[in-house]
Parts: C-alpha cells; structure tokens; sequence
C-alpha cells in the first residue's frame, strides 16, 4: 500500500485525485487541508467511509502540525495542491496568497526534505520517495495569438496569483538542487468539472444561468485558455507520480483551446437543451443573459499547453474533448444541488471580485 500525502485535497482538483487513487488499487491516502473557504469535505463523500482514507485539518505554514502528520503517517510520496488558487481573490488580498502559495511551500519542502534524509541510505521507502508540486501555466505568462507554452518556457508571471506560483515552483526545484529532494513538477492548463467551487467561471456561468442572472464575460470575452477536464488531470497526476523523473517539469493540456466566450456560448447552449428556460421566462435562450464586464486588471490574453513530453514520455492523453466533458460537467451541476446549494447560500453568490480596482 503505498501512502500518500495530498495537500489540500478538499479542494476542486485536490479532490479528485484522491478519488481517483481511492477508486484504484494500492493506495493509501492522507488528506491535509486547512478547509478554507475553497475547501470542501463533501467533495470526497464516495470515498469517505474508505479504510484507506485519513484527514487531518491543519495549515501547511503550521510547520508542527505538518511534522506530526509526517511522523505518524510515514509517507511514500506527496502531493502538494494547497494553494490559494482564484486570481481575483489575488487582486483583492495578495498577502494570503504569498502566505500559503510559498511560504506554505516552504515549510512543507523543509519537512519533507528531513523526513526524507531520516530514511535509511538505501531503503526502498527512500529511493522511491516523491515530491509531486502541482502547478498552473499561468506562471509563463501570456502569448500571443500563435505558440504553446512548453517546458522551457521562461517564466513571466502577471496576476499575485501566477507569480506566488512561480515562486512556488523554483522553491521546489531550488530543493532538488540543493538537497536532492526527488521532486515532480506539474504545470497544467484551466481545469473545469464536477466540485468546481463555483467562483470560477464554467460553474458560475452554470448556477447564474440557471438562476436567471447575469453571465458575466470580463472585457470581450476574447482571452483564450485551453480546458482540462479534471479527471483527466488526476489521472495524469497519479502517471507523473508514478512514471516521472525525478527534477522534471510536465505539462499537463486538454489540447482545447477555447476563448472565454466560447466557453459560456457553449455552456448556453447545452443548458437550452437540457433545462429550456421555462414559458414566460424574461428569456428564451441562456444566451441572452450574457453580459459583458468590465476586463480584470492584467487579464493574460491567452494560454495554450503543448503536452508532448507527458504524452511521449510517460503516455498520458486527456480521454475528454472540450464538448464532452463540458456537457458531463452541465448534467453534474443539475443532478448535484445537494452540494452547490449550501455554498451559493452561505459562501459564495456569484458576486463579482477582484472589482475594487478592475478598469
């Protein structure tokens, strides 16, 4: 049984991979997560009930808790996805996103690192030991209208967010470097699908649709990001932790490239066919809702994943185009109230941030 360690796994990706090593054989998985306002247990209600299955709530910066948690569960590997992740939260507070994004990164490396060097020279448990640091591709900026971002991409970060990542990321390999920590490094593209948190826009163009308010597209609705369903990126994950190299970066795509008002088009109309706005309704499409805003501050144009590396070398391929896995994630919202609702009452409305210094 190999156990594993999944920072932040109450969150949107963070629980889907650790449903899906829950859902395969051989693993054993410890979930630490701090439960901020991202971070949600009944995200891993199919898994919760699984000997298998361990959460600890505790602040990756809380460097006692993470030592304990280390200690007592002995881990073969960790996956590390806490993070503050939404840039307009980044715009509104940079500083809690400094906070968990690298100094939570710090304090998790320094564990991990001397965890690591306990282990008998030799032992099986040290040579296998892994520290997978998943991050975005927002970290290299923005292109133009023509390339993809690859691995050796410079680095040119924009929002708080992007760059408290990138930090994140070269504190990571600085640790290979130095200590020789066998370290993983994912970089993946915009993740949508089921548990998304619904400040992020698929969901929230979802759940404003069907309560018949705005669809709000920042500036033209022209930036352009390529869509990763997420279980396709937890199962890429579980392959880099299984099959990477040691002091390698993958690239994690959906190779669907879509512009953000594509996007909301293509949700309009999934939900015209699935939930047709009621008779008398003030509208007969979901289309006629969409309402344009004005652009985030340092909007990135637009991002695209090249992928072939994960793909040659380690034989990952997303199994979901953009159309069906947006259309899993449509019927999802609608079958699953029971786990949306609460939030859009007590936590999130669907309420514009990052608008205190938009432009």
């Amino acid at each position: 049984m190999k156990r594993v360690i999944v920072t932040g796994g109450a969150g949107f990706i963070g629980s889907a991979v650790i449903r899906h090593l829950l859902q395969a054989d051989g693993f054993s998985v410890l979930n630490l997560d701090k439960l901020t306002y991202a971070g949600n247990l009944a995200s891993l209600k199919a898994v919760a009930d699984s000997p298998h299955y361990r959460f600890v709530r505790a602040d990756i910066c809380d460097r006692a808790a993470v030592e304990q948690v280390f200690a007592e569960f002995r881990p073969h590997a960790v996956m590390h996805l806490a993070a503050e992740s939404h840039v307009d939260r980044s715009i509104d507070g940079p500083s809690a996103f400094v906070q968990t994004n690298i100094v939570g990164t710090a304090t998790l490396l320094e564990v991990a690192t001397a965890f690591w060097l306990a282990l008998p020279q030799g032992a099986p448990e040290r040579q296998a030991f892994r520290f997978q640091h998943i991050s975005t591709d927002e970290v290299y900026g923005s292109l133009g209208a023509q390339g993809l971002f690859t691995e050796r991409t410079p680095y040119d970060p924009r929002s708080p967010y992007s760059a408290s990542k990138a930090a994140s990321d070269h504190l990571v390999m600085a640790w290979h470097h130095t200590y020789g920590l066998p370290v993983l490094v994912t970089n993946c593209s915009n993740n949508y699908g089921p548990f998304h948190f619904p400040e992020k826009l698929v969901p929230l163009v979802i759940l404003n649709a069907l309560g018949g308010q705005p669809l709000p597209v920042y500036g033209k609705g022209d930036n352009v990001r390529d869509w990763l369903y997420v279980e396709d990126h937890a199962k890429a994950l579980r392959i880099v932790l299984e099959k990477g190299v040691p002091g390698e970066t993958y690239n994690v795509g959906g190779n669907n490239e879509r512009t953000n008002l594509q996007v909301v088009e293509v949700i309009c109309s999934v939900l015209d066919e699935l939930v047709p706005p009621a008779s008398g309704a003030k509208v007969s499409s979901y289309r006629e809702l969409i309402t344009f805003v004005p652009d985030r501050p340092g909007h990135d144009q637009r991002y695209a994943i090249d992928a072939t590396k994960l793909r040659t070398e380690l034989g990952w391929v997303p199994e979901e185009t953009f159309d069906t896995g947006i259309r899993k994630t449509v019927q999802w919202y609608l079958d699953n109230a029971w786990w949306w609702q609460p939030i859009r009452e007590s936590k999130y409305a669907g309420q514009r941030l990052g608008a205190g210094v938009a432009k």
